[in-house]
């Protein structure tokens, strides 16, 4: 899966969606996708496969279950095994649900 596949099928979730960040402020709840780090398999001193860990970070107001159950369905559609962790971040008033993936190869 390319970058640009993943930013596509996210944005068919039905929220917001950016790289990084947005130019201009948007309102909850919304999904913010970046790379995080490599995890490449070397061989032979050289990097035989690109594997690219991504952050797929979503943001509400409220803990939303909903919001969460239709990230974590469409990662599932996708065949893409994800990691979990939430944080409540005091100075936006919002709560961060990050869910680590990865891309091989794209």
């Amino acid at each position: 899966m390319t970058l640009q596949e993943l930013f596509q099928e996210l944005k068919s979730i039905g929220y917001p969606v950016s790289y990084g960040c947005f130019a201009v402020p948007v309102s909850p709840p919304y999904l913010i996708y970046q790379f995080a780090y490599s995890n490449d398999f070397m061989a032979d001193g050289v990097n035989y496969l690109e594997v690219s860990n991504f952050q797929v970070e979503l943001y509400t107001e409220h803990k939303d279950l909903a919001a969460e159950k239709k990230v974590q369905d469409k990662l599932k559609e996708l065949k893409l095994p994800y990691t979990k962790i939430e944080t409540y971040l005091e100075s936006e008033k919002l709560y961060q649900v990050v869910y680590e993936i990865q891309l091989i190869g794209g």
